[in-house]
């Protein structure tokens, strides 16, 4: 390959990487320009590994025939069958054996194939397959991020050239470090988002990072906690508290967030949330109520699961406020967190505090009852209370039972 060409070639990679190009897109172009460049690739497969809570990694697959790159995403837990073709493919032997690259002809090959992908291949029509992986050093591994791994195989008549695979390997690090700076950029995008929530996510990683930055925001309040907790970590082996509280937190975090809210953090067994305002406060608290229905009903089935398995099982109280908050950075100069902070979200602990005493798993306040509309076909009230901390008595409602079904 001509030198010209070839720092191109690696120049587009790097200029792909610079503009925030995402993975699939940097393959696609980096095989466009190897196609242009003499280089005959038909198919190609680049793969890494992740930090993700429930990912373990992803391969994009492109095609010369086809116009989008495939996405493939595959969990943590792998079957028995899966482990079996990992275990059988030339990207587990690199991984064992060390080495960083391996070629095998299919054209004209007789005989057994060392790796089932590779008849698999011929009855495709590919004459020649190389499987690269390209290793991370140890400062720049992150979580199970430590390599990218890939595939580069041909229809030519001829398969590739020597050189080719040569220049072909030479050009592959540019792409795997391109690749690793999209990767990252996803892990921290996925990382801030598990930790933080989706909205303080984005505003860290655009830089509102600095302490005390804060601003002024009407919110309905969400806070969730689980009946009986204490009882329960007192009274059950302590490897069972874990997934009791993963599933009960599964289920108010999945219907906070289908309904447009956001969880900011989980205080013990607690769960803090807000529905932002938005310009339609009544909206933001109907959305609420929303979440509260979906979330209770999951709850069922969760309890009806784990009853069946003979683990533990519990109930969950909410309570819903409304209120103006500082939304922003709060803690030390070296250690901060993403929050609400307020008399709204001090008189919600309180209110919360009492769903207990009252007996209910549903209760919210008046200021929250006006701003959702009334509510008055569904409200019941609780009567009126002195909330620590509140100058006066506050008159707390729940909703009719026939609503939590």
């Amino acid at each position: 390959m001509d030198p010209k060409v070839f720092t191109n070639i690696a120049r587009a990679i790097a200029d792909a990487s610079l503009n925030g190009h995402s993975e699939g897109e940097i393959l696609s172009n980096f095989c466009s320009n190897l196609n242009e460049a003499g280089i005959p690739v038909k198919r190609a497969l680049l793969g890494a590994d992740t930090l993700h809570p429930v990912l373990a990694g992803r391969i994009f697959s492109w095609h010369a025939d086809k116009q989008d790159v495939e996405l493939y995403e595959f969990g943590r837990s792998i079957t028995e069958e899966g482990q079996r073709k990992w275990h059988s493919s030339p990207f587990y032997h690199l991984e064992t054996s060390g080495e960083d690259s391996l070629r095998f002809r299919i054209l004209g090959h007789n005989g057994d194939y060392p790796f089932p992908v590779l008849p698999e291949l011929a009855e495709q029509g590919y004459t020649d397959y190389l499987v690269t992986m390209t290793r991370f050093g140890e400062r720049a591994v992150i979580g199970q991020l430590n390599s990218v791994y890939a595939s580069w195989t041909t229809t030519h008549g001829e398969g590739y050239t020597d050189k080719q695979v040569e220049t072909l390997g030479a050009l592959i690090p540019f792409a795997a470090a391109a690749v690793r700076s999209a990767s990252v950029r996803r892990i921290a995008e996925t990382v801030a988002e598990t930790y933080l929530g989706r909205n303080a996510a984005q505003r860290v990683l655009s830089g509102t990072i600095g302490r005390g930055e804060a601003e002024r925001i009407t919110a309905a309040l969400w806070f969730s906690d689980l009946r009986g907790f204490t009882r329960l970590v007192d009274t059950v082996s302590p490897e069972l508290i874990m997934p009791l509280l993963n599933d009960y937190a599964g289920a108010a975090v999945s219907a906070i967030h289908a309904h447009g809210g956001e969880v900011l953090k989980f205080v013990g067994d607690g769960v803090l949330a807000i529905f932002r305002d938005d310009g339609n406060l009544q909206n933001a608290c109907l959305q609420s109520i929303k979440a509260l229905k979906s979330c209770l009903r999951d709850l069922r089935e969760v309890r009806n699961r784990r009853a069946n398995a003979g683990l533990p099982v519990t109930d969950m109280s909410v309570a819903l406020h409304v209120g103006e908050v500082l939304y922003g950075n709060f803690g030390g100069e070296d250690r901060l967190d993403f929050t609400v902070v307020g008399p709204a979200v001090n008189e919600l602990s309180r209110i919360s505090g009492l769903a207990r005493s009252v007996d209910q798993r549903a209760i919210y306040s008046a200021a929250f009852k006006q701003a959702a509309g009334g509510l008055n076909e569904y409200a019941i009230s609780l009567g009126r209370y002195a909330l620590r901390g509140v100058e006066n008595p506050s008159e707390l409602f729940t909703l009719d039972p026939s609503v939590l079904r």
